[in-house]
């Protein structure tokens, strides 16, 4: 494995398998992002590099870290211990600055620590610590999140990963789920297995099957694997005309749990709690 330091626009870190030659490139002043996951030479996340490159936007591509909401509050407002706060769409974590605390011969990992500005608005003490590994077919993430604080910790977190697609007529989602709620058209309808790619717009969050801690899709492309853990209880699919993506989100909860605490974490306080997303690939 070898870890280099590239001078780009924003100091970007490239982590490369040297068996295989596959890399991810990780940008930790912009949320931490992996921006890059290359495999056999081929680029497997979109990236809108218009976006990218202006610091006041987020970003459109990569990976993306959720950290301390998955989705959208109404209003950008929860209530906590009868106080009111605001919190943009995914939180704050995916524009934050994220600093390099360690490498080791096949993984970089990357921390996130609560200061003033997330304070404001998330009144924890909090440690993120992510680790991510590159390997001949996969990129696996470690995530540890820890409550600094002397009372318990709510959150969600989850991953708003853009995989390049150019055809998604080919697309056949396998995942194990009996209802999803309807982002677009705001209700809850049973899950039928299908999609319809031909919508402006598909946004759908499926509720994963207790025992679910895994989804395939293939396609034309080949095949792509998401794993994770029991923590994960949500899964978005999102895309839409025109563009040559599609998100498909790990979330452990999922819009507005911050004030329902559907399937929201609740971490006492002095703790750690470990988690996992992996990706894997299989190429046609």
């Amino acid at each position: 494995m070898t870890l280099t330091l590239a001078d780009k626009q924003y100091p970007t870190y490239i982590l490369q398998d040297d068996s295989s030659g596959n890399y991810i490139e990780v940008v930790p002043s912009r949320g931490g992002i992996v921006t890059s996951w290359v495999v056999n030479g081929q680029e497997q996340f979109y990236m809108d590099q218009e976006r990218y490159r202006d610091p006041t936007l987020s970003i459109r591509g990569g990976n993306p870290i959720l950290f301390p909401i998955c989705g959208n509050l109404p209003d950008n407002s929860y209530t906590y211990d009868g106080a009111t706060y605001q919190l943009k769409q995914h939180g704050f974590a995916r524009e934050s600055v994220w600093q390099v605390v360690g490498n080791t011969d096949h993984s970089l990992t990357i921390a996130l620590t609560a200061n003033a500005s997330t304070l404001a608005n998330y009144p924890f003490d909090f440690r993120l610590q992510f680790t991510y590994t590159v390997g001949a077919n996969n990129l696996l993430i470690e995530q540890e999140i820890t409550n600094l604080t002397d009372r318990v910790m709510p959150f969600s977190v989850g991953f708003h990963p853009y995989f390049a697609m150019d055809c998604k007529d080919s697309i056949n989602l396998n995942i194990s789920a009996q209802k999803l709620w309807n982002n677009v058209h705001k209700v809850e309808e049973t899950y039928t297995g299908k999609f319809d790619f031909s919508l402006p717009e598909i946004d759908n969050a499926l509720y994963l099957d207790a025992d679910c801690r895994s989804m395939t899709m293939t396609s034309a492309q080949g095949t792509l694997t998401i794993k994770f853990d029991e923590n994960y209880r949500v899964f978005v699919v999102w895309t839409v005309q025109g563009k040559n993506f599609i998100c498909l989100e790990p979330w452990t909860g999922g819009r507005n749990a911050m004030n329902t605490g559907e399937n929201l974490i609740h971490l006492p306080p002095q703790t750690t709690k470990s988690m996992v997303v992996a990706y894997e690939v299989h190429q046609n």
